[in-house]
């Protein structure tokens, strides 16, 4: 694992913090990428406090993590709940698993359990910090370290978009970071239960999300629009917008 790329990472959180202070937040998956980002923030005791949206559906190895990071780190996670009501109007005009049905009610269903919290607690926010990677997906390949995000008008925070799976895992392995233990089932990805598996030899990184839809195209729960670029890293190549 690269030293380079820790300090890039804490540097960039850091220069967050500095322009955005108390109206920063970091909304955590609880997959690996959260476990390093987490492990950074607490080890350091960076002012950014970390949430989680509880879609009603989560994995329990996700909140034993949730549970393992409070007592390692003595920090307290924000747990953000969909709109009961508008669950329950879902569930009665589409199925409990109307996400099985179409993707048009798989992202209804994501809109309501994720979106719509994920709405509520930025509200007041001018940034927020993400886990996500290049390296994912096709679809995140053009990701930049520092975005605006046109949905929400926020500036948006990668700083591990460089990093591999590989210096993911070296990072959790060195600090002994408590991680999801849903990683050592073979599952890259970590969403709900009911819509992420495992993944197999040579599959694409988030091919265990949403997969009976075979269209990586829209593998996408509408939390991340890709994001015009709002500044480059240093040292790279072309113009920020």
């Amino acid at each position: 694992m690269s030293g380079n790329k820790i300090e890039a990472a804490l540097a960039l959180l850091n220069g967050a913090i500095a322009t955005h202070g108390s109206s920063l937040i970091y909304p955590s998956s609880f997959a690996a990428e959260a476990s390093v980002l987490i492990d950074m923030i607490g080890r350091n005791n960076l002012p950014i406090p970390v949430l989680t949206l509880d879609t009603g559906r989560l994995p329990q190895s996700t909140y034993d993590v949730i549970s393992e990071v409070e007592q390692r780190y003595d920090m307290k996670v924000q747990i953000v709940f969909p709109d009961c009501r508008e669950v329950e109007q879902m569930v009665r005009d589409h199925g409990v698993n109307l996400f099985r049905h179409s993707i048009e009610e798989r992202k209804l269903c994501c809109q309501v359990r994720k979106v719509n919290p994920l709405n509520r607690v930025l509200h007041g926010k001018t940034a927020w910090i993400t886990g996500r990677r290049r390296e994912q997906s096709e679809g995140r390949g053009d990701l930049q370290s520092v975005e605006r995000d046109p949905v929400y008008g926020l500036t948006k925070y990668n700083p591990l978009l460089d990093w591999s799976w590989e210096e993911i895992w070296d990072y959790i392995r060195a600090n002994d970071v408590p991680y999801n233990k849903l990683h050592d089932h073979f599952y890259h990805s970590i969403g709900c239960e009911c819509c992420t598996r495992a993944i197999s030899v040579g599959e694409d990184a988030r091919a265990g999300r949403w997969w009976w839809e075979n269209d990586e195209s829209v593998a996408e729960c509408g939390l991340h629009v890709i994001s015009p670029i709002l500044e480059k890293p240093a040292g790279e190549e072309g113009e920020g917008i």
